[in-house]
């Protein structure tokens, strides 16, 4: 039996605003260690899935692979690179076609999501296990997770009784009201819908041509449209976007009638919302959840996540059932009743056109990485790293000059048609309107503060000669 781990990563996360931004969203997030992406990878592994196959936005590309270059034994992986979001639908007939293409339809396939939290990957295997058997029988898989909660933020699946034996799938049902909800656990009938699926690629495959030709009928010309490199596949935007927005249970699982649910032996959380970040911590005796440096004086059941340029010293007092996450560039106080609400700030921020709902504190590139530190009329201040053997794109800027400083490392820097070497210390002077790149020629990370000056400071001043990641 070949297995394939196919993981969706997609979303903005919202609700995890502003530690999660549409540029650097919640697969990427730090949780226990590693990220949420490299958690969902090391799971398959884990589970004896020898190939990997990520489903994400070509903008997340090299966040992607710096993930897998991190991990200690990544997988032999194939990206496929969405030009926008589409939901599970076209996700997973895209991913089952190209499985077909290169390991054969009797590859059972193994589809998790980057942003789930699953502690007890040993439990987690042993589901999988019993997933496979009958994905290997012809049927598609849900893992389906036992309620602890009427929550109204998840889809559930019917059977004749929850209980710890594989069964059969009655029906879907889309996300309740509340009521409606706890209808459904007093029933035992009814377990959350996780979003983790096993089946055969000739089995989903099978089972779009019967229930969502359409679909299928477009995921194969944006296949067929598609380029690939590199272990990438490459989306034409016109193709692509020919698909329906739709996800696999409304495309498939609600119609078909294979349809099996594995019950899960694991914990499990989507990290949705605030509260269940924090409930992937261990609190302590106050119910806090809070890095040891932060002063907390009469504060209970709070949330506390800091992420600054520097030192900075947090204090509360006299506050309960918070969630405070301070960023360079954002604050959020919330109380945890109203944190599933956090997506209305972000809806009030994209209209004011608010730049942090995109772009995080640290901005991250496929060279490296830049901060803004300070910024006033006619002047901004910048810390930038450079990836060993990178180098930015060769450019000039109509309204701005730069003060480099290199801090740690060993620069190439050209100015106009001469190049410098640049040690710890020492500074070079970017003139107006005149080329120039910056390149890591050493064998450590390059770190530099580089000051702006000029009457307007914009990230879109920057007109690009020639670059090495296709940007020109």
């Amino acid at each position: 039996m070949r297995l394939l781990s196919v993981v969706l990563s997609g979303g903005a996360g919202s609700r995890l605003w502003p530690a999660s931004r549409q540029a650097f969203p919640k697969p990427f997030m730090k949780l226990g260690g590693s990220t949420l992406l490299q958690q969902a990878v090391e799971r398959g592994q884990a589970c004896g899935t020898g190939d990997l196959m990520i489903v994400t936005n070509k903008d997340h590309l090299f966040l992607t692979k710096d993930v897998l270059r991190q991990m200690a034994d990544p997988p032999e992986t194939t990206l496929l690179l969405e030009p926008k979001g589409r939901n599970t639908g076209p996700a997973i007939a895209l991913a089952a076609l190209q499985c077909i293409k290169q390991f054969g339809g009797d590859t059972v396939m193994l589809v998790l999501s980057a942003d789930h939290l699953v502690p007890d990957v040993e439990a987690f295997v042993a589901s999988a296990s019993e997933a496979f058997r009958l994905a290997e029988k012809g049927a598609l898989v849900v893992f389906g997770i036992s309620p602890a909660s009427p929550d109204t933020g998840f889809g559930y699946v019917e059977v004749e009784n929850v209980s710890r034996e594989s069964q059969r799938a009655k029906r879907f049902v889309e996300k309740p009201d509340l009521r409606t909800a706890q209808e459904y656990l007093a029933t035992g009938r009814y377990y959350w819908n996780s979003g983790m699926f096993c089946f055969t690629a000739d089995a989903i495959i099978a089972a779009f041509e019967q229930h969502a030709p359409g679909l299928l009928k477009a995921a194969r010309r944006a296949l067929e449209s598609s380029q690939s490199t590199d272990h990438a596949v490459e989306f034409d935007l016109h193709s692509f976007g020919l698909q329906p927005d739709i996800s696999i249970d409304y495309a498939v699982m609600e119609r078909a009638d294979n349809v099996h649910v594995v019950p899960a032996k694991f914990s499990w959380s989507d990290v949705g919302s605030w509260p269940s970040v924090a409930k992937a911590h261990t609190a302590d005796a106050s119910g806090n959840t809070m890095p040891s440096d932060i002063v907390a004086i009469d504060t209970t059941g709070t949330h506390v996540q800091v992420d600054s340029h520097g030192p900075k010293l947090v204090a509360t007092l006299g506050v309960h059932d918070l969630v405070i996450v301070d960023t360079p560039d954002a604050l959020l106080v919330a109380h945890k009743d109203s944190a599933q609400d956090v997506k209305r700030i972000v809806d009030s921020l994209k209209s004011r056109r608010h730049e942090t709902v995109h772009l995080p504190a640290v901005v991250h590139r496929p060279w490296g990485t830049y901060a803004s530190l300070k910024e006033e009329d006619g002047y901004k201040v910048k810390r930038i790293t450079v990836k060993p053997g990178e180098s930015l794109s060769l450019q000039y800027h109509h309204q701005r000059a730069e003060h480099w400083v290199v801090v740690r490392g060993t620069a190439l820097v050209q100015v106009g048609d001469a190049e410098h070497e640049t040690l710890p210390g020492e500074y070079r002077y970017i003139p107006l309107k005149e080329k120039h790149r910056l390149t890591n020629i050493g064998e450590d990370e390059l770190v530099l503060i580089e000051v702006q000056c000029g009457p307007y400071l914009g990230e879109d001043d920057i007109v690009r000669l020639a670059d090495t990641y296709g940007r020109v």
